[in-house]
């Protein structure tokens, strides 16, 4: 039976036809009689179960208690928060050097994530980020093209993330796809993906992201505070000057063998321009792992309304989900970034795009400060409470914590399934101001 449209309310009982009762034949006064008694009976245990639990029998009307914080742990009971993007990684490289035996994850941690409160937070499944910073604009050159390490540090990051997994086997389980996200959910444990965050961290390769795509990363954010082979960036709090006007054409490229493999197009921390290119190249669902609204606290790392209004699934549009970020400095000025102004966010996208287009992407682990009331990964549960104030419904706040963002995943693995079937080859392409190789033209 499928739910009625307001999406709070079905009804308990089917209604329509049943089966007849055989009238013909006259009742049994003996068995009428404990019938009835049996009935009473029942009346009477139910009147005293709604006076002990009325409160929790309002979830038959409601859906959800209506008390906002419970309503909240209730929520994530069934539907656990999946955050799209979690620097726990990085965290372990500054601090103790990738060593996994130099902590323990099942003690608190000294920043925002650790098991016991991802636990407490109702945390079904994150992106481990394997980020590693941008090189250095004069040691990398002009034209990206001197070796920093950034590929080796990259998969040092997918190292320590898989490393951290196969540790605490008991909590975490790898997952590269939305049905392994369910299953591992289903198994109560917390299942682990891996992204990469900046095209920087490619080498100028299409093949170096095959390879990662093997090593099980699901999603590449383009770029990150700088520009690279691929696409310009939006810079950090001020915007940098374009190096592309947008993807390069190698991102174009890029963009097209990562819908072939599966990886979903991330575009947190890109220009513009290269979100709207991308918007429109793009075969597959794209993201925003970790990026705001910008019509809420306008800065470049915030995505503004224009950009906004190109996700959904009409005309001209794309499938896609802009998770939230909780950094202070993308959130509100100085000193008021809280639940309310994150809930601010996440409003004002759903409003823009529709609430099936949003979700939580914390950065928790890779930034300094954090919002009053969302301090770490415990507190997820807050966030769920204010917007149930503010009157989301059961299903639209599910699609917030991990649905929206398991659909999209979905629709990419999709996408690579039918281009895969068509046979359509890996892309060949290379950065054209490389000297190492060949000159193609010349073959």
């Amino acid at each position: 039976m499928s739910e009625p449209t307001n999406g709070e309310q079905a009804p308990l009982l089917p209604t329509g036809g049943g089966p007849t009762v055989n009238r013909t034949r006259p009742a049994n006064p003996k068995v009428r009689a404990t019938v009835q008694g049996v009935l009473v009976a029942v009346f009477v245990v139910g009147l005293v179960v709604i006076s002990v639990f009325w409160e929790n029998l309002g979830d038959i009307v409601n859906g959800l208690p209506k008390n906002p914080e419970k309503a909240a742990n209730r929520l994530l009971d069934a539907a656990p928060v999946i955050d799209g993007h979690i620097d726990l990684p990085i965290l372990v490289r500054s601090l103790y050097g990738n060593n996994a035996s130099a902590f323990d994850l099942r003690k608190q941690m000294p920043h925002h994530v650790d098991i016991p409160r991802l636990r407490k937070g109702k945390v079904g499944g994150f992106f481990w980020s394997a980020y590693v910073d941008c090189a250095n604009p004069e040691a990398e050159g002009e034209d990206f093209l001197n070796s920093t390490w950034r590929v080796r540090d990259t998969i040092e990051q997918i190292d320590i993330a898989k490393v951290l997994i196969s540790k605490y086997s008991d909590t975490f389980e790898l997952a590269t796809t939305s049905l392994e996200v369910k299953a591992a959910i289903t198994k109560g444990k917390i299942a682990s993906l891996i992204g990469v965050e900046g095209g920087h961290q490619l080498g100028n390769s299409i093949a170096v992201l095959r390879q990662l795509h093997a090593l099980g990363v699901r999603y590449v954010t383009l770029t990150h505070v700088c520009h690279n082979a691929f696409a310009d960036s939006c810079g950090f709090l001020e915007g940098i000057k374009p190096k592309w006007g947008g993807l390069s054409p190698l991102g174009e490229s890029l963009i097209k063998e990562m819908n072939r493999l599966g990886v979903l197009v991330d575009l947190s921390h890109t220009s513009d321009d290269t979100a709207r290119q991308a918007l429109n190249l793009s075969a597959a669902p794209v993201i925003w792992s970790h990026s705001s609204a910008r019509a809420v606290h306008n800065v470049p790392r915030n995505v503004p309304d224009d950009v906004l209004k190109l996700v959904g699934t009409g005309p001209g549009q794309k499938d896609a989900v802009v998770m939230v970020n909780f950094a202070p400095f993308f959130v509100a000025e100085p000193g008021k970034a809280d639940v309310a102004a994150v809930a601010d966010h996440v409003e004002h996208i759903a409003n823009i795009a529709g609430k099936q287009h949003v979700g939580i992407g914390s950065d928790y682990d890779g930034i300094g400060d954090v919002p009053k009331g969302l301090e770490d990964v415990s507190k997820y549960p807050a966030l769920i409470a204010e917007l149930r104030r503010r009157g989301w419904n059961r299903f639209e706040l599910a699609g917030l914590t991990g649905r929206n963002l398991l659909r999209v995943m979905a629709g990419a693995e999709k996408i690579a399934k039918e281009l895969q079937a068509a046979g359509i080859e890996p892309s060949y392409d290379v950065y054209d101001k490389r000297t190492d190789l060949p000159d193609r033209d010349e073959l």
